[in-house]
């Protein structure tokens, strides 16, 4: 019988990448734009959930492989296999592309014909026994040349759907697209999920690492990373807004609008769990006791609304002084 993308039975380790960007158009796409841009097999429909905040998921693709892992030991590990890669959009203006693949404990010595590897659809099997510690701390420091590299596969996505015809190149404000690198060891018996490991690097790089039981699909983990990534994206964004542009006293005028993308863009999205499969979504508890992502993001609004404050308190001592100078 074939496995199902993001069977976990015969996997130890799954790894993946998530790449968020701001989809380069001046509008945000409405539900029929978001579900024709992110229609990547024209055999499968696009998943649309409207509640509690627009989120429409593409069709899931596999890309074939056949490269060594990496591995921070700098063993030379050669696999084969397919790699599942999928985008996200959120309320018609973020989007993220996604790929993943589980590796099983131990793979055949010898290639084995490509039908066989297309039957199970995000498995990538290493020749001999896999070194899992090895691979998870490679995968995390980055694919060398010759390595399998997920960055590579969900960045070719992103740049494929931000060609596309509904866009029309033309950014709302500037921004930068983030990285989040992810890597999941299976559990074994009773042990629960967990996040281990929640890194901030150079470059917009973000590093994750969790525990997975058997029994949760590698597709939930990727849902988990799409979703942290996507609300980190939010808090690096609105948080470079307000250091890049103080608040200026002269020129309100300015500071309006440096704000005016965070309000009109950004504020409402904020939304942890929204679409997290349920078997994980308490990992986000991990986050909000340290560093505390919502308790940075409700500071942040904090500062915006005591700006525009400001500003509406300048305004009105300016009118008030230009009333009194005529009279």
């Amino acid at each position: 019988m074939a496995a199902q993308p993001g069977e976990s039975a015969s996997t130890v380790l799954v790894c993946g990448e998530v790449r968020t960007c701001l989809l380069p158009t001046t509008q945000a796409l409405d539900r029929r734009g978001a579900a024709q841009l992110l229609r990547l097999r024209a055999d499968m429909y696009v998943r649309v959930s409207e509640r509690p905040i627009m989120h429409v998921l593409s069709p899931e693709t596999l890309t074939g492989v056949d490269c060594r892992l990496p591995a921070s030991d700098g063993s030379r590990t050669r696999a084969v296999g397919t790699v599942i890669g999928r985008a996200a959009l959120t309320e018609g203006r973020l989007l993220q592309t996604t790929s993943y693949f589980g590796l099983p404990a131990v793979g055949p010595d010898t290639r084995r014909p490509w039908g066989q590897y297309l039957v199970r659809p995000g498995i990538v099997e290493p020749f001999g026994t896999l070194p899992r510690k090895a691979t998870a701390a490679g995968v995390l420091q980055g694919a060398r040349r010759g390595e399998l590299d997920t960055g590579t596969i969900a960045e070719g996505l992103a740049a494929q759907l931000c060609r596309h015809e509904l866009l029309d190149r033309r950014a709302p404000f500037a921004s930068a697209p983030t990285r989040l690198r992810w890597v999941a060891l299976r559990t074994g018996g009773d042990k629960p999920a967990a996040l281990t490991n929640f890194t901030l690097a150079e470059n917009g790089l973000r590093t994750v690492k969790l525990r997975l039981p058997p029994d949760v699909p590698a597709s939930a983990a990727a849902g988990l990373c799409e979703d942290l990534a996507l609300h980190d994206w939010l808090l690096t964004h609105v948080q470079r807004m307000l250091d890049d542009h103080p608040f200026d006293r002269a020129d309100d005028s300015r500071s309006l609008a440096a704000l005016r993308p965070a309000v009109t863009h950004l504020l409402h999205l904020w939304m942890p769990r929204a679409h997290v499969d349920g078997a994980l979504a308490h990992l986000w508890d991990t986050l909000e006791a340290a560093p505390g992502f919502t308790r940075q993001w409700q500071n942040l609004v904090q500062r915006i609304r005591d700006q525009l404050t400001l500003l509406d308190l300048a305004q009105c001592r300016r009118a008030a002084s230009s009333k009194g100078c005529e009279e």
